[in-house]
């Protein structure tokens, strides 16, 4: 059965300076989750063994050359490139961003092929990983530009009890406001609820939409994007079946607990929304990239500089984001599988004198007729 199949999950290495191998390679010392996928890092051996023996981590590594080689039951790690990187825990350096990108690019390039199921990132410095090759604010652009197939990213940050979603990601604060539009806030908060339901398996999704100004801008005294902007895209959401609410000033919205009352929360910009998500999910946050075809995950932290070279580092965001990429991969599977073979429409309507509606079912007539025919 599909739901039994073994999922590959590429696993990139992130900055070498960084946490990235740490969380790796601590995820899996526990075999048990061997059981569950077959993962498949994308890195460099060297830096990885650089790690292990630095961290003193007894987790066991096979090394392969393409991603076909992959065997189940084993913690495998791709060789993306031979070059010598230096590794300098927790300083920032060019090399270590450039090592980042080589390996995010082998990943891509392999997932184009066909060749993993989901992908898993580790977290990469935005500002080392910049070249000719990437310019981007971060991960999710990325992404969305290498494996989308024109279709939109949105970012998602969740845990069990959580999933706040944002408007804008990687924004200035002073460009904020005039990208928050009611068309950015529709698709967004329509890429959102379809991720509910085909992702998360939600079937009626409760959108909380947040305001962009304290208080909901007071009627206008602090902003009038609530009143021009916000509530606008909120009743045409409804219009189209789409459950969302607010909008809710942010700091009540959060410090009553209501988030509990919704499936997700729509926050205008990063700060808004992950400032409490990552006060509330502690270890266990998941960044998620919904809206494209690829099913890509990450822990919720960065590359943790201060702590990294000191076996510090939380494991368990890792661990989440490979089980939740694993579960929304076996979501999308069931959702899509009704949707594959849809039976052909036989009904059609045609309107008689005063409208009135008749339904008829020409071609099964017409077919039948000719059964008839052939018999008699």
């Amino acid at each position: 059965m599909e739901q039994e199949k073994k999922i590959r999950v590429a696993i990139t290495q992130g900055d070498t300076n960084g946490v990235g191998y740490e969380v790796i390679l601590k995820a899996f010392q526990d075999p048990a989750i061997l059981e569950l996928c077959t993962p498949i890092i994308y890195g460099s051996p060297k830096i990885a063994a650089y790690h292990r023996k630095a961290l003193n981590i007894e987790t066991n590594f096979s090394i392969i050359n393409k991603a076909e080689e992959a065997r189940d039951g084993r913690l495998n790690l791709l060789a993306c490139f031979d070059d010598d990187v230096k590794v300098e825990l927790g300083e920032p350096s060019k090399e270590a961003g450039q090592a980042a990108l080589k390996t995010l690019d082998c990943a891509m390039t392999d997932y184009r092929s066909g060749l993993f199921d989901v992908l898993v990132t580790a977290p990469i410095n935005k500002a080392t990983i910049q070249s000719p090759g990437f310019q981007f604010p971060g991960h999710t652009e990325y992404i969305e530009a290498s494996a989308g197939e024109g279709q939109k990213a949105l970012m998602i940050l969740m845990n069990d009890n959580l999933r706040v979603a944002l408007v804008t990601i990687h924004l200035p604060l002073k460009d904020v406001a005039k990208a928050i539009t009611k068309e950015a806030i529709m698709e967004k908060a329509t890429i959102f609820h379809q991720a509910l339901k085909r992702d998360f398996r939600i079937s009626n999704p409760r959108i909380a939409v947040l305001s962009l100004n304290p208080h909901a801008g007071d009627d206008g005294l602090l902003g009038a994007e609530e009143k021009d902007i916000i509530v606008p895209a909120i009743e045409e959401l409804a219009s189209k079946s789409i459950q969302a609410f607010g909008p809710y000033p942010a700091d009540g919205f959060f410090g009553s607990n209501a988030y509990q009352h919704f499936d997700g929360v729509l926050a205008m910009y990063h700060d808004q929304g992950l400032a409490p998500f990552k006060t509330i999910a502690h270890e266990d946050g998941v960044n998620y990239t919904a809206g494209l075809p690829i099913v890509r995950t990450s822990p919720d932290h960065g590359t943790a500089f201060d702590i990294a070279g000191q076996g510090k580092a939380d494991e368990n965001s890792m661990r989440q984001a490979i089980y939740t990429a694993i579960d929304v991969w076996r979501n999308r599977q069931n959702y899509d599988e009704p949707l594959k073979n849809p039976l052909p429409k036989l009904f059609h309507e045609k309107r008689e004198d005063g409208e009135k509606a008749r339904f008829t079912i020409p071609k099964a007539k017409e077919q039948f007729k000719k059964e008839k025919t052939v018999e008699s």
